[in-house]
């Protein structure tokens, strides 16, 4: 028992120190008779290099870029407006003051929410790209999977150690861009 556990002790450190280097390969090897055909994609590479992924990623930095923007605009007008408060300070009453400050605040803070809305709903657009792109690329992967009598396609990141031939990302990139372009319906204008 003690050796066993030796043993596996021993797998676990070298399968460790396997994963420390993945820029090594193991050597070519046989796939035991009757095992299933795996293969593997990554999946950020997938969306981030495809065509379609880029433009989404486009939009949605144009989205950011713009929010940002106009945050900027926001808190630069209302900088002004606390100031023009302060200013006046000295010529309200205590209540009027308070009243006005108060008033100030709830704006700034409405305006807060509606900014993170804003910001919330951008996040949501990226989400739905994604899950749009991997629906639609979805028939195309299935038919790599029939190309290469593969069994499954797992995500590369949750795998420890495979062969660099089972990975078609770069060839599901080029079929999906091939397929769907940028994922407009005018693509085949271009």
């Amino acid at each position: 028992m003690r050796a066993l556990l030796v043993g596996l002790c021993l797998a676990i450190g070298a399968g460790g120190a396997l994963a420390q280097q993945p820029e090594r390969t193991p050597p070519a090897a046989a796939a035991p008779q009757g095992a299933a055909t795996l293969l593997t994609v990554d999946i950020d590479r997938l969306f981030g290099q495809s065509r379609f992924g880029e433009r989404i990623a486009r939009t949605y930095t144009e989205g950011r870029t713009a929010l940002a923007a106009e945050n900027r605009r926001i808190a630069e007008a209302l900088r002004q407006e606390e100031l023009a408060l302060a200013d006046q300070r000295a010529q309200m009453a205590p209540a009027v003051f308070q009243a006005e400050a108060a008033a100030f605040d709830e704006k700034a803070q409405s305006i807060r929410r509606a900014q993170d809305a804003k910001e919330a709903a951008l996040d949501d657009t990226l989400d739905e790209g994604r899950a749009q792109f991997l629906e639609v690329s979805r028939p195309i992967l299935i038919q790599l999977m029939s190309d290469r009598n593969a069994a499954a396609i797992l995500d590369r990141r949750s795998v420890l150690l495979s062969l660099e031939r089972i990975d078609i990302t770069d060839e599901a990139i080029a079929r999906i861009d091939e397929t769907i372009g940028d994922g407009t319906e005018d693509e085949d204008e271009n």
